[in-house]
């Protein structure tokens, strides 16, 4: 385990994510739970997720727009109502300059506490979160975190023409990755969770009863290495200090 922040020090947590959909898998009940406790939470979305979903009727632009609103829905859920998002394509996202920079804008703009991010590596054990898109969006957030918010020299225009002063977020959590060093007890916050991922029904509704079904599977396995106790319910995450 590792030190993490108390959650009565934070007044801000800005969540990255790459996809809409992507936060709830991973992190619905601990946003659930961080909004209970009055912190507020912003969302990002590097893309709208337009190669997603199931139906051949449906276009990719129409797809954008659908799964934009599905988030907005499903971050009400949990108590989130700022969602933002960049418009990259979905499934071709690259680390680089450019998305450091709108990744960093907004880190300026939050002026978040802790981040919540995918983790830039790849999981083998587990593939489903190393998908390209969220490797590249953690990447370019951990950059995003450090050096790139914190250094008023790094992208100067964001202070000379938008007047985005310098930011230290001091915590980093890493989402889906091989390495867990934090759980979070999410079992009074599981059925928000549920409701979140319900409202991706353009992702989520051909899983029909079996979605709770699966998440507890999984859940329940990470309250287990937690040592919590039978019939707990944990998300997790490895927690950097980035102060």
């Amino acid at each position: 385990m590792t030190n993490v922040l108390d959650d009565s020090e934070l007044q801000r947590i800005l969540v990255v994510m790459a996809h809409p959909d992507d936060v709830d898998f991973g992190a619905a009940g601990t946003v659930a739970g961080w909004t209970d406790r009055g912190i507020e939470v912003v969302y990002l979305m590097v893309t709208d997720g337009d190669a997603g979903g199931f139906d051949d009727g449906v276009t990719r632009e129409e797809m954008a727009v659908l799964r934009r609103e599905e988030q907005r829905a499903a971050a009400k859920c949990v108590g989130v109502g700022d969602v933002r998002f960049l418009g990259y394509p979905d499934g071709r996202v690259e680390t680089g300059f450019g998305l450091r920079r709108d990744i960093a804008r907004v880190i300026r703009q939050v002026r978040p506490d802790r981040v919540l991010m995918p983790s830039p590596e790849r999981n083998y054990e587990r593939i489903y979160p190393s998908h390209p898109d969220h490797r590249a969006v953690g990447a370019a957030a951990l950059d995003a975190v450090y050096p790139d918010a914190r250094n008023p020299y790094a992208y100067p225009e964001l202070l000379a023409d938008e007047g985005l002063e310098a930011w230290t977020a001091r915590e980093v959590w890493l989402s889906g990755g091989p390495v867990v060093n934090h759980y979070v007890d999410i079992t009074g916050q599981f059925d928000r969770k549920v409701n979140a991922l319900r409202a991706h029904a353009s992702q989520t509704a051909h899983m029909g009863d079996g979605l709770p079904e699966m998440l507890r599977g999984w859940l329940g396995a990470n309250a287990a290495a937690a040592g919590l106790p039978e019939g707990r319910l944990a998300e997790s995450f490895q927690v950097i200090d980035t102060a």
